[in-house]
């Protein structure tokens, strides 16, 4: 089950928006049914399905019909047909007093221009929710004094908002949505007010409480480098359809149309694209049981001069070049002796930009690694290619090559080869 699902959602502005959905249904455009009704379709038959713990970013330009999808989905605006499922209850058809329910108990909203009420303290602001669903006072303080510490406001509890900048006020709209303790986030717009380095301040904010509470987040954006910053999967909307989804590589790799492909044509692929997305798994490894011996002989199977060496949990203990282990056998050496431990490693969310000046001191290939464990490996040729469209890695030769002039743009060099097999 998915925790938030649209199927078909429509909504035709207007005052026949039953004609307008008939026209939709005919095959008539967004343009057409406005020229010829007056009505405006804002959502034309949305359907997404949006898994627990995900942040699922719907990116769009001015009037795609973004903010109206966000809105569909709690209810502040009535869809015209289709449903809205969450935890596969259908919200469309409820009653009000269960959708006002679902609203508190499941829906936190967290809107562009922070919604704080002016005549009350940042505490009363975060515990404002909970003091409307009849939380004692003691109670829903306690909970929100908690939360304005995980948002870095601990001190303000007795400010007022207008004592606060932008960005520490759109802390105190986050905290009061986290107060309620709701499994999903609805963000319209939440950054865009900020000025550019306090939005990338409360970019990274939502990402560290997001890693920590594993909220179900929709984040609604007109920002390409937001939406592919934040988003586990991102949608992509014009004139009220979803024209893409997918993960942001997904997305710079096989745009859908011209349209999406004019997007993201000027992404900076290095601050977007990451280790995981570049690395690749050691065609060999051996396991810290193994010998002098077969390290040799594994090492000749594949044509490699060097092996990663794991335990038995494959977690990561370093690298083997074939001279040590040929060294270690002739002289009876111990191989923990000859491994070499200071490899570099990475995290799998390590961006490319990072990626480059760490592949800049390293003399083998950069290791990925998450808990311990060897996740893959990332030579500099599979950075450069992850860098540049229409470029591509010729797997026989190690070379990088341009699609469209067949041109080798880089050869990996002999050291990064040598534990990249």
């Amino acid at each position: 089950m998915y925790k938030i699902e649209l199927k078909n959602l429509t909504k035709v502005f207007g005052p026949q928006p039953l004609q307008g959905l008939k026209l939709l249904e005919d095959g008539q455009t967004k343009s057409e049914i406005l020229d010829k009704t007056g009505m405006t379709v804002g959502v034309n038959k949305a359907s997404l399905q949006i898994k627990t713990g995900e942040t699922f970013v719907i990116m769009g330009l001015s009037g795609s019909g973004k903010s109206t999808l966000i809105r569909l989905v709690n209810r502040l605006i009535e869809p015209t047909s289709g449903e809205v499922l969450i935890d596969g209850e259908n919200m469309t058809k409820m009653k009000t007093p269960e959708l006002l329910e679902t609203r508190r108990k499941k829906l936190g909203m967290v809107f562009q221009n922070f919604g704080l009420l002016p005549h009350r303290t940042i505490l009363s602001n975060v515990a404002y929710g909970l003091e409307i669903q009849g939380i004692n006072k003691e109670e829903r303080e306690a909970k929100a004094l908690k939360v304005i510490d995980d948002v870095g406001l601990k001190g303000y509890e007795a400010s007022f908002p207008s004592e606060l900048s932008g960005g520490m006020q759109q802390r105190v709209g986050i905290a009061r949505a986290l107060t309620n303790d709701t499994d999903i986030l609805l963000m319209d717009e939440a950054f865009s007010a900020l000025d550019p380095i306090i939005r990338k301040e409360m970019q990274n904010e939502l990402m560290s409480l997001q890693s920590r509470l594993g909220k179900t987040i929709l984040f609604i954006t007109h920002d390409l480098d937001e939406a592919l910053k934040l988003g586990d999967r991102i949608a992509i909307m014009k004139d009220g359809e979803i024209v893409q989804v997918g993960t942001a590589e997904q997305i710079l790799e096989n745009p859908a149309n011209d349209y999406v492909a004019d997007f993201v044509k000027d992404i900076d692929r290095s601050k977007i694209l990451e280790a995981s997305h570049v690395m690749k798994r050691p065609e060999v490894v051996m396991t810290h049981r193994d010998g002098p011996r077969m390290a040799v002989r594994k090492m000749e199977e594949v044509g490699a001069s060097s092996i990663f060496v794991v335990g038995k949990e494959n977690d990561f203990k370093g690298l083997l070049t074939i001279d040590d282990a040929i060294r270690a056998y002739k002289q009876e050496i111990p191989l923990k002796e000859v491994l070499i431990e200071d490899v570099i490693s990475v995290h799998p969310s390590t961006s490319l930009n990072d990626l480059i000046e760490i592949a800049v001191d390293s003399k083998y290939p950069i290791t990925v690694v998450e808990d311990g464990k060897l996740l893959g490996i990332i030579s500099r040729v599979s950075i450069l290619s992850g860098l540049v469209l229409g470029k591509e890695i010729d797997k026989e030769t190690d070379t990088v090559i341009d699609k469209e002039t067949d041109i080798v743009v880089e050869k990996e060099i002999d050291n990064d080869e040598v534990g990249a097999q």
